[in-house]
């Protein structure tokens, strides 16, 4: 079992998909990503395997969750980042995303 204090090291934080496209390296169908996570986190890329229910254009301007404060992953010739957060549901996974607009950077509370 995970304590509450294993789970307070988690930095999860709300961010802003600038950019998305496909990931012709990656060994399972992927996108690059470029998200905003505002001016104190900056810019950051994820790989994320969204692409069941998600096209590129769909993703532009989306506000979504993850995990700002993991070491970056070497994923094929990119670098991973950020660990983009979504639930493994039917179909493919669905992105956790706030319900209303919120400041890129947000921290998940």
């Amino acid at each position: 079992m995970a304590t509450f204090d294993n789970f307070k090291k988690l930095d999860i934080c709300v961010g802003t998909i600038l950019s998305a496209k496909s990931f012709e390296k990656a060994r399972n169908p992927a996108y690059q990503l470029e998200i905003d996570f505002g001016a104190k986190i900056g810019i950051k890329k994820s790989s994320a395997q969204i692409t069941d229910h998600y096209s590129p254009d769909t993703l532009i301007g989306k506000q979504i969750l993850a995990v700002v404060n993991l070491p970056p992953r070497q994923i094929a010739n990119f670098f991973s980042e950020v660990l983009v957060l979504g639930t493994y549901s039917d179909g493919g996974v669905v992105l956790i995303t706030p319900d209303r607009p919120v400041q890129n950077g947000d921290k998940l509370g």
